[in-house]
């Protein structure tokens, strides 16, 4: 069978920066097992499966190794898609997911809104390991269901970290966000993932549900600009609201063709 399939540049205007992702349109899933050699195959830190539902559509995620529970700019690819290439006068699409609930993305000009739902971090006083892992100490570090938080003092640090993958490997949360207030924006990150197949994701949407509601804290101030800076990079937009959260990027299609399989 061919399936649709696009590779989008996400959290960029341009190609070749931001954090490329797969869409795949499908007619009704196929078994898991075909979902993730598929992705392995397209060997991104995500493709995006989806089928339409009359107006929505059903989305999952898939790293090269497993499924995940939500990713944030496979998400805006999907949105991408939908709004450039199948439905051109579509400004809002909803998503129904497994296990985050349904997702909405808003198109305001160029920019993409994709709403997701907050989550905020604690402090805890898991920093030895941390450190060890990042070879340098963190001023302070925050837990969530999925990642750690790990703050540090400024943009230099984060841009200098070399981490070890097999010490983060031995965390006990899937994920690692480092993070510092920025020259030129809000603040930085860059975030580590060895545990889902992703040594360092090159913009981390899902990130930014536990980034925001830090840096809203921190800054007194409900709308942020944040960038990742991982060797790619991207810029993204961020709006604290209530228990949600806005998180804006650009696209840029790189890919259309199909897949045989």
């Amino acid at each position: 069978m061919k399936y649709p399939l696009y590779q989008i540049d996400t959290f960029t205007e341009a190609p070749f920066a931001g954090n490329p992702a797969a869409v795949c349109l499908l007619s009704d899933w196929l078994n898991d097992d075909l979902l993730l050699a598929i992705s392995a195959e397209n060997n991104l830190s995500e493709t995006a499966f989806m089928i339409a539902r009359g107006a929505s559509y059903d989305l999952r995620w898939f790293t090269p190794t497993i499924e995940v529970a939500l990713c944030g700019h496979a998400t805006l690819a999907a949105a991408y898609v939908i709004m450039a290439k199948l439905d051109p006068t579509a400004n809002i699409v909803s998503f129904m997911t497994r296990q985050s609930g349904e997702l909405t993305v808003e198109r305001i000009d160029d920019w993409f809104w994709l709403n997701m739902p907050a989550v905020p971090a604690a402090s805890c006083s898991v920093i030895e390991p941390i450190a060890n892992a990042l070879g340098r100490t963190p001023t302070e570090v925050y837990v969530a269901p999925r990642d750690y938080l790990a703050v540090f003092g400024d943009e230099d640090d984060i841009r200098s970290i070399q981490p070890s993958f097999e010490l983060l490997m031995e965390l006990d949360r899937d994920g690692l966000i480092v993070t510092a207030p920025g020259e030129k924006v809000d603040f930085v990150s860059r975030f580590f993932a060895p545990k889902l197949g992703v040594l360092e994701d090159p913009v981390t949407g899902s990130a930014h549900c536990t980034l925001t509601p830090y840096w809203t804290d921190r800054l007194s101030h409900k709308e942020l600009v944040a960038n990742q800076i991982s060797p790619r990079g991207g810029y993204i937009r961020c709006i604290a609201d209530d228990d949600r959260v806005r998180v804006g990027g650009r696209c840029t299609l790189y890919l259309d063709g199909t897949i045989d399989v």
